[in-house]
């Protein structure tokens, strides 16, 4: 994962001389592709990197090692990068010049996802990287959040946000807007189980449904027991009998098996429950073999997570959300890991290279 991270990353030195992103897509054979799901959108974006910055992060947190201190750096400058000059985020650069995608759809600056995420992102590095320019592209960045409808999926990465931006040492009077955003999310149900949208049916998609998580932070945060069984209500339907299962469908992606796992994480902690955290458990197991292709999703071996699981068979091609969301799912192990990898196999690439520690 980690290794696939690197071989993945690209200096981005017209942002500064520390930006690093990381391609979307990458083959069987690890040849870049760039995403062209809605036309060309691009090589990288900052729905990856972000997730990326909040991984090193923890990992910085965990190990005190410094090429993992890095990676935060030069994702920062990236993500602070692509910001404009009124608070939104453009998500892609077209290329490794790093010429902005302004165009797509996928790219507009603003976008639901890739706006959420970016600020995500700053609120979880505020707590481990002293940089005052986090504060202020938060401060510009809160308004496009705050002033416009969204989406479940999207509206639980703000809620997620403003709870990491309102900790104890800097209350930031966000309760009425969470409460609010909150009961949105509850009030979104069918037969109890948390929609991605008003239009959704069936079984909800599982990629960035996150609201059962951010429903059982919450609850605590507001002293809402109500929120935490809307939560338990919902998941209690929809993971349980998939996750034993060991995602058995036609398709799971590896970004499916991270949400679900970290909503078990979650409701763990929020509920005390010691079943929320078997079920994450037997969840990670996933990328361990407990599928239904009976393979490694995760290859200890080269460093690196298969894009999923496709009517039984390993997706072989290995992009940058895949690996990150892997080593999110996989945080324990993969501190362990840091610790014994070479510098030379993980480190950040960089336009000025600087000596290097173990």
């Amino acid at each position: 994962m980690l290794r696939q991270i690197a071989r993945l990353g690209h200096a981005i030195p017209a942002i500064s001389s520390r930006a690093v992103a990381v391609a979307v897509y990458a083959s069987a054979t690890n040849d870049l592709v760039p995403a062209r799901e809605a036309g060309f959108e691009g090589v990288a974006c900052v729905d990856d990197a972000a997730r990326a910055l909040e991984l090193y992060c923890d990992l910085w947190d965990a190990t005190g090692l410094a090429w993992t201190r890095r990676w935060c750096e030069g994702l920062l400058d990236f993500v602070l990068g692509m910001q404009d000059a009124d608070g939104r985020w453009v998500n892609f650069i077209r290329d490794w010049e790093g010429t902005l995608n302004v165009e797509a759809r996928t790219s507009l600056a603003g976008g639901d996802f890739w706006q959420a995420r970016a600020m995500l992102s700053l609120a979880r590095a505020s707590a481990t990287l002293d940089d005052h320019r986090i504060e202020g592209a938060l401060r510009r960045g809160l308004p496009h959040v705050v002033e416009k409808p969204a989406p479940p999926d999207v509206r639980s990465l703000q809620i997620l946000t403003l709870l990491a931006m309102s900790g104890e040492d800097h209350e930031q009077g966000f309760r009425p807007l969470l409460s609010s955003w909150c009961d949105e999310l509850v009030a979104c149900a069918e037969g109890g189980v948390l929609m991605n949208s008003v239009m959704e049916r069936g079984e909800p998609h599982l990629w960035a449904h996150f609201q059962e998580a951010a429903l059982a932070d919450a609850s605590t945060y507001l002293r809402r027991p109500d929120l935490l069984v809307a939560a338990r209500r919902s998941a209690d339907a929809l993971f349980p009998d998939l996750i034993r299962s060991g995602f058995d469908r036609p398709l799971t992606s590896p970004i499916d098996v991270a949400t679900s796992t970290e909503v078990m994480t979650r409701l763990a902690k929020a509920s005390g429950d010691a079943q929320y955290a078997v079920l994450a458990d037997q969840a990670r197991d996933w990328f361990h073999g407990r599928n239904p292709a009976g393979a490694p999703v995760y290859d200890r071996r080269v460093g690196r997570v298969a894009d999923g699981i496709d009517d039984g068979r390993l997706n072989l091609n290995s992009g940058a959300e895949s690996n990150i969301v892997g080593a999110q799912a996989l945080l324990a192990e993969v501190t362990i890991l840091a610790r014994s990898l070479s510098v030379r196999e993980v480190s950040a690439p960089s336009s000025t290279r600087d000596g290097d520690d173990g």
